[in-house]
């Protein structure tokens, strides 16, 4: 009892950084809002997520820190691919935005005209290549992370452990609030603003990492 009194501010340091890192709406955040405004597999990609960010964090605390961070070859790598990811991503939002389309999410009152719909195996990889193709998640909770808990000391796995528990309540709180909101808030000029700010942000986020390459 003792020992897990005096680790909880340890643990609550730990879920308080991790949360403030993965609160900002980035590519990993949009994906998750997207599925669940659209309820396709969207507890399959929050599950994904989670476990793709609880993988990092440990990455981070239990030895990527203590070895000084990502190698530049594999920082490169990362940014490339991220980049390239990015960019073809941004495309299709772009294209949905000049194109919009309220989503049919009532089966009981469907119209005849079919709605895109994302296999499981979609679903997994896109989420798997929105957590590892992207060099701020990298950053955020092997690098920062990690870092961050060797202030901990023998501490420092009870502090991953709160980092990945704020991992997973992030991830199912948006998840749940995007679920929620899907059949109040299907409008063409939501899902218009919507894709027009995720091509941006994934435009944006191309070209800065492309430039940190040079």
């Amino acid at each position: 009892m003792s020992f897990a009194l005096a680790s909880f501010p340890t643990f609550t340091a730990g879920m308080v950084l991790s949360m403030s890192l993965i609160m900002a709406i980035g590519p990993q955040n949009a994906h998750v809002l997207r599925m669940g405004l659209q309820r396709q597999h969207v507890w399959l990609t929050v599950a994904v997520c989670m476990l793709s960010d609880m993988v990092l964090i440990g990455i981070g605390v239990l030895g990527l820190s203590q070895l000084g961070g990502l190698s530049d070859k594999l920082m490169g790598a990362l940014v490339g691919a991220g980049a390239l990811f990015l960019t073809v991503y941004g495309w299709k939002a772009f294209h949905r935005f000049l194109h919009p389309q309220v989503l049919n999410l009532d089966p009981a009152t469907a119209e005849a005209t079919p709605q895109p719909t994302t296999s499981r195996r979609q679903a997994v990889l896109a989420a798997l290549a929105f957590s590892w193709l992207n060099p701020h998640a990298w950053l955020d909770t092997a690098v920062l992370i990690g870092t961050a808990s060797l202030a901990y000391g023998a501490s420092a796995n009870v502090f991953g452990m709160g980092a990945a528990a704020g991992s997973v309540v992030w991830f199912a709180a948006l998840g749940l609030a995007a679920f929620w909101l899907g059949r109040r808030l299907n409008s063409l000029h939501l899902w218009r603003a919507l894709d027009g700010a995720v091509a941006l942000m994934m435009w944006g986020t191309a070209a800065f990492l492309l430039k940190s390459l040079f």
